[in-house]
């Protein structure tokens, strides 16, 4: 079974983690702790306020659907990256800051490994879900800024979670890399 590690498990990666439980084994590496303001927006419970992003959506996965989930909460950084991303066969960026973006690319490029990234306006706005080999991070991404907090943006983090999701299982199923733009008015297969 192939070995997906999903790097930030807040709104975009807590739902992919719903989306691919079936998919493979999955590792959720965060180490935010759920606030009140993020039951709005992602897959955690309000019972999981105070708890750390990854063990409390480990937990929550093994409860509902009795899957076994790996998690790690940890900051990733240059320090720790092969420690934590070592054993993957595909890396889910689902992070919301360039730093460590830059970590998981540096990281998946130099083992060639394939990853793919999901990105979200903080405004509901725009969305995408886009391979490596086409993705540029953002240089003016504000480190920690907060990403559809509000949960208006509920459907479409959604949205983009399932199309994330569906990417990998296009990947894993058949070798192809698919990526799509989400805009208010539409999706782009890219």
């Amino acid at each position: 079974m192939k070995k997906i590690t999903i790097v930030g498990v807040g709104a975009l990666g807590s739902y992919a983690a719903l989306f691919l439980r079936n998919e493979a084994s999955i590792k959720l590496v965060d180490m935010d702790r759920i606030e009140q303001r993020n039951l709005l927006s992602q897959f955690h419970g309000k019972v999981n306020v105070g708890k750390n992003k990854a063990q409390a959506l480990q937990q929550t996965l093994q409860f509902l659907f009795g899957i076994k989930v790996e998690s790690i909460p940890h900051k990733l950084t240059k320090e720790n990256d092969k420690q934590l991303l070592a054993e993957a066969d595909l890396i889910l960026d689902c992070l919301d800051n360039a730093e460590a973006r830059k970590i998981v690319q540096d990281f998946a490029r130099a083992k060639g490994l394939p990853c793919v990234h999901g990105a979200l306006a903080a405004d509901g706005s725009f969305g995408r879900v886009a391979w490596d080999e086409g993705f540029v991070i953002d240089s003016e991404a504000v480190k920690g800024a907060a990403t559809c907090e509000g949960g208006e943006f509920l459907p479409f983090i959604g949205v983009v979670a399932a199309l994330m999701s569906r990417s990998v299982q296009e990947f894993l199923h058949n070798g192809k890399k698919i990526g799509f733009e989400v805009h208010p008015n539409g999706v782009i297969r890219t």
